[in-house]
């Protein structure tokens, strides 16, 4: 069994990787056929469509009654896709970052962390949040469809300038391009499944408890198809698409997936102390830490994609010994608050000022 399960590990990371490339080729044609920036690409079609893993987990989980598994996951995943994808995707290329994402979509995700994080106080996310999320989802959307129509006449004038010596080819007809869309959604889907599945048996099996396997396995599990998705963008020079995804797939994980999954789930879900107290003030930390980062320079340097991405190991690293009850554990958390979190606070605040002298100087 365990044999097993190695294999469809290995095989789910293979298949996010093909699913990714084809769900980049497709999207990045089809956001220069309708005059669509990959920015808007990315922050609705890829990302609602990287996310649809979560969503499954999380309203299955619900109605199975693992409420930790289907919040946990959603909580791990937005801290994931900030630390680890947009880590990784700028170690890679360093990624440059709209003037709309610092001025709306990073503060709109900020509110949205600490909405759940309020909605979460009294123990449970009801059906009555569910739905206020739900509408929330349907608003941004409407929204995100008006700002585009309005830049569609000088975005196609931009990518037809850029594309215009491209010899047409099978990849630049429409069936093709929708093709690969659903086929790498579905690729994507299929490979995170296999993933999820083998790695909690593998977790279970090492028993690990539901409130990490939700925070760490399933939550990096189900967060591939945005890495993969993300990594594949960096290196095919769609970097609006690989920014996009990444804070259009955390606005859709609070809104869509834990608004859906609260509203299918009788009685909606329970949150454990826990993830109110340490994870959900994490996910805003690392929400809030884009808006420095972002507006320095309108760019995610290299070394800013290692700083998020070391800050990723030392969150699991803290779960991993809190769940043990590790003897490191002290010593572990007392450096976190004494030394790493006063420094990288510094920095941000760093970054902040010298980007608004910038930005304010004649």
């Amino acid at each position: 069994m365990e044999l097993t399960n190695l294999v469809f590990l290995v095989a789910g990371l293979a298949v996010l990787v093909i699913g990714a490339d084809l769900l980049v080729r497709g999207a990045s044609r089809l956001a220069l056929r309708f005059g669509i920036s990959p920015l808007v690409i990315g922050l609705t079609v890829v990302a609602f469509g990287t996310s649809s893993p979560e969503l499954a987990v999380s309203v299955q989980s619900g109605l199975a009654g693992q409420a930790d598994i289907a919040v946990g996951n959603v909580v791990g995943s937005n801290i994931f896709n900030v630390l680890a994808v947009l880590g990784m995707a700028a170690l890679i290329a360093p990624l440059m970052v709209q003037q709309q994402l610092v001025r709306f979509e990073v503060p709109l995700l900020v509110g949205l962390s600490v909405l759940v994080l309020v909605m979460a106080q009294d123990g449970r996310i009801g059906t009555f949040d569910g739905l206020l999320l739900v509408a929330g989802l349907v608003a941004y959307t409407v929204y995100v469809i008006r700002q585009t129509r309005r830049e569609v006449t000088a975005v196609q004038a931009e990518y037809a300038k850029e594309f215009s010596a491209a010899p047409a080819g099978w990849l630049e007809r429409l069936p093709v391009q929708v093709v690969l869309v659903l086929g790498g959604l579905g690729l994507l889907v299929l490979g995170a499944t296999w993933l999820v599945d083998s790695a909690v048996s593998i977790a279970r099996a090492l028993e690990i408890s539901e409130v990490v396997i939700g925070l760490t396995i399933v939550a990096a599990g189900t967060g591939f198809p945005e890495l993969a998705t993300s990594v594949v963008a960096a290196m095919r020079g769609e970097r609006d698409i690989a920014v996009g995804n990444i804070v259009g797939s955390s606005i859709f994980n609070l809104l869509g997936i834990l608004g859906v999954a609260a509203l299918v789930t009788p009685d909606g879900l329970s949150v454990a102390p826990g993830l109110v107290v340490f994870d959900m003030p994490v996910m805003i930390a690392v929400a809030f830490a884009c808006l420095p980062i972002f507006g320095s320079g309108h760019r995610v340097a290299r070394w800013e994609g290692a700083v998020f991405l070391a800050y990723y190991v030392i969150y699991v690293t803290y779960l991993i010994l809190a769940a043990t009850q590790h003897d490191a554990l002290r010593g572990f958390g007392a450096t976190m608050l004494g030394f790493v979190l006063p420094l990288t606070g510094i920095t941000l605040l760093v970054l902040w000022t010298h980007q608004r002298s910038r930005e304010n100087a004649p």
